[in-house]
């Protein structure tokens, strides 16, 4: 639900197309709809800027293309993370507009293409090609809410001389998320190069002791640059969401 649903309701409400009564029931489903397995949580576009993402990890198909149901009508964009492929096709035979990016396990509904209104551009760097599935995740998360985004996959440590390739996009770049397993070191290297800040995800690949993502972490969460923040293990949403937070405050690097 956006400000153009209300102003809506309130224009038919002014032109008598619809009673008080109709419009006292919209305005309530603005706030959150309670469809028995859910509470959609329709106002969060008023209130973040982005329609509430479905999280379907855990979820049917049933359940998620009920709540798609729910919130087609009031936004312009859907999103749903962690959906499995046969899930996605269900789905999909349900909304003929549904795009499945199967490697980063999303699917997006979008009814038309978001408005640019981040301030700067989001770049993901990936540190190496088994990371991509999370980087992905976290550039279309970025690009969806409504940002510039680029990225560059496959520059990690073991190879630095590939990232510096990439200097000049790195340095313009206004929030920058870098994704790695293994050690974890890629996103101390980038954000000892820029001002701007870096979003790193540790992701669950790695030998034994990467202890599926754990030694990436503490590594991150380490970090000697002082312009790092880390979120959880193969939270590439999580990170793009967070990116672009951080890109629609107006700030300019």
């Amino acid at each position: 639900m956006s400000q153009n649903n209300i102003k809506a309701i309130l224009q038919k409400l002014t032109d008598d197309s619809i009673s008080i009564n109709e419009a006292e029931t919209l305005l309530k489903k603005f706030y959150f709809e309670d469809i028995g397995y859910a509470h959609i949580d329709h106002h969060r576009s008023i209130r973040k800027g982005f329609p509430e993402v479905i999280f379907g990890q855990g979820k049917s198909s049933d359940q998620i293309i009920g709540i798609i149901e729910k919130m087609i009508d009031k936004d312009n964009i859907i999103l749903a993370t962690r959906v499995n492929k046969d899930k996605a096709e269900n789905i999909q035979k349900k909304f003929n507009s549904v795009e499945y990016y199967e490697d980063a396990k999303l699917i997006q509904l979008k009814q038309k293409e978001p408005d640019v209104t981040g301030h700067g551009e989001i770049l993901v760097i990936s540190a190496g090609t088994s990371d991509i599935p999370v980087a992905k995740e976290a550039f279309l998360t970025a690009k969806a809410m409504g940002n510039k985004t680029k990225s560059i996959y496959d520059v990690g440590v073991a190879g630095i001389h590939r990232l510096f390739a990439h200097k000049d996009i790195i340095e313009n770049a206004s929030v920058i998320i870098a994704v790695a397993g293994m050690e974890g070191a890629l996103p101390s290297v980038v954000a000892g190069l820029v001002k701007s800040p870096v979003i790193a995800v540790p992701t669950s690949i790695g030998y034994g002791t990467s202890f599926s993502g754990l030694t990436a972490l503490f590594g991150m969460l380490n970090s000697c640059s002082s312009n790092v923040s880390v979120v959880n293990i193969d939270n590439g949403f999580g990170a793009g969401y967070m990116a672009s937070a951080i890109n629609h405050t107006g700030l300019s690097y």
